[in-house]
């Protein structure tokens, strides 16, 4: 009860100090209003890898494969890459665009200043999942819609954790490193690679993605424990064996692997700083598919380097596209990518239907599924608001 009290507390503290209030009276109206529409889309490049595959529709080429579909309806269609900087592509079409699609794979970074200058805008879709990359105060306070995909690529990042917690354990880069350099040394290899049966993992958050894990996990006979605001369900944590931890300090030490599944907010932009890694076990292999703003860029390098952190994988970064002389490029230890993760062909595929899906509704005047608002009209939605705001009075607590 008194959680619950100082939820909508803090809900209401929230909406006060955003400028939002119940009224829809300053939203910018949703419903598209007849004649054409301007629509700009931002996605990553592929260049001679578009025409590799007809179903690559995350990329700028194929654009969602969406470009015919609003054409024959009257409306234009911008796609850029470019995204970065006054002189972009993407800032000669702030002043007038009506809808902005981006992805979390190459985000157009919508800052309050952007959306001051975006008189037309009404709508800020993500293809795929995760919108941080927009100010959702300065949106709500716009009175702006914001949307995602929910549920898209939750299966898709999850396998890649799997996959990436494999890749740590039996140390399986300078094997592959040996291999392309034609080099044979069993001995680099096999003194740090061991088997997951019987290892502590640990996930911090338990969301979508933290169960899907948790449930791929449970075959390979591990212990599993969860760090989240609130427990799951019974039946689920018997069907993964999965052991809730209300205490993250105290779950870290226990842990053999901690992967991060929890959203980035004011309060975990950071969290896993040089005090919070020097809590886990020394070694500890770390994987990070959540958001690279939740780590302290620098206390994992140092940790890395000195063997506090025995390898760390993911494929998030800040900033995103990570520079060349980004540090966790070069530090010891890592299984780093781009963020590709949630951005597989059958991941393209659900969420290019969704954004489909959600500008026919628009052009409609129809509402979207409700786990798909982030804002609405406005008002930060309420499902996104209790859980980013329960996850804050969990981190205050913890």
């Amino acid at each position: 009860m008194a959680m619950k009290l100082a939820a909508t507390s803090a809900i209401r503290s929230f909406a006060s100090s955003s400028g939002i209030s119940g009224s829809s009276a300053f939203a910018r109206c949703l419903h598209a209003s007849a004649g054409s529409k301007k629509i700009v889309g931002v996605f990553y490049k592929a260049n001679e890898y578009a025409a590799k595959n007809p179903n690559f529709l995350g990329c700028a080429e194929r654009a969602l494969g969406i470009r015919e579909w609003l054409e024959s309806q009257g409306h234009q269609y911008i796609v850029t890459d470019d995204k970065e900087g006054p002189n972009c592509e993407l800032e000669k079409h702030i002043p007038d665009l009506h809808v902005l699609i981006s992805t979390p794979f190459h985000p157009a970074y919508v800052t309050e200043e952007r959306i001051k200058r975006a008189k037309n805008l009404q709508l800020l879709l993500t293809a795929g999942i995760g919108s941080d990359h927009i100010d959702l105060k300065a949106a709500a306070a716009a009175g702006l819609t914001v949307a995602e995909v929910t549920g898209s690529n939750v299966v898709s990042v999850a396998e890649d954790e799997l996959m990436r917690i494999l890749i740590l354990v039996r140390n399986f880069l300078p094997g592959y490193h040996q291999v392309i350099t034609g080099e044979w040394n069993v001995a680099g290899i096999a003194y740090r690679a061991y088997d997951l049966e019987g290892k502590t993992v640990g996930t911090v958050g338990a969301g979508r993605i933290g169960r899907l894990l948790l449930q791929r996990l449970k075959p390979f006979n591990c212990n599993l424990l969860y760090h989240d605001r609130l427990k799951m369900d019974p039946e689920l944590e018997n069907q993964t064996g999965a052991k809730f931890e209300e205490d993250l300090d105290a779950m870290l030490p226990k842990c053999d692997i901690v992967v991060i599944n929890t959203p980035l907010t004011e309060k975990t932009r950071g969290l896993f700083n040089k005090d919070k890694i020097a809590k886990m076990k020394k070694g500890v292999l770390i994987v990070n598919n959540a958001r690279g703003a939740i780590m302290d860029t620098q206390a994992v390098v140092d940790a890395c380097s000195s063997g506090q952190i025995g390898g760390y994988s993911g494929d998030v970064w800040y900033p995103q596209p990570a520079p060349k002389d980004h540090p966790w490029r070069y530090m010891p230890n890592q299984a780093m990518t781009p963020h590709i993760s949630g951005t597989t062909i059958d991941a393209q595929l659900r969420y290019a239907a969704g954004v489909k899906d959600m500008l026919d509704r628009y052009f409609k005047g129809e509402e979207f599924p409700l786990q798909n608002y982030i804002v609405k009209e406005g008002k930060i939605a309420s499902q996104y608001l209790l859980q980013r705001i329960m996850a804050d009075l969990k981190w205050w607590g913890g």
